[in-house]
């Protein structure tokens, strides 16, 4: 049972293996059990238990296609030349964001 404010704000995210502990906080004399989740969102950046990269690769998509969309209904007649300026403007920064954090085989 969560009673305070601070035991809301801190959860248990366990990666790299598959037996589950239960971890709990006291606080002014209570004592809570802290929440298990599968993912987190932190700075835009999605981390799941697997570290696997389909959550936020999905979200990116997602988030891409709905602002592609909106210039579809705002700009119906473009040339090649300016959708490449409104893509590379407005479309391309989502798909971008936080690849470093997905693919860290890169890291030298």
């Amino acid at each position: 049972m969560l009673t305070t404010a601070t035991s809301r704000k801190v959860y248990v995210m366990h990666v790299g293996h598959s037996y589950r502990t239960t971890y709990t906080l006291e606080e002014h004399g209570t004592t809570s059990t802290l929440q298990q989740i599968e993912k987190e969102k932190d700075l835009g950046v999605y981390t799941t238990s697997d570290l696997k990269s389909s959550t936020q690769c999905n979200k990116a998509a997602i988030k891409a296609m709905s602002v592609l969309r909106m210039v579809n209904r705002a700009f119906r007649r473009m040339d090649k030349e300016e959708f490449l300026v409104i893509y590379k403007s407005f479309i391309r920064p989502h798909l971008e964001y936080c690849v470093q954090s997905c693919n860290p085989h890169f890291v030298t």
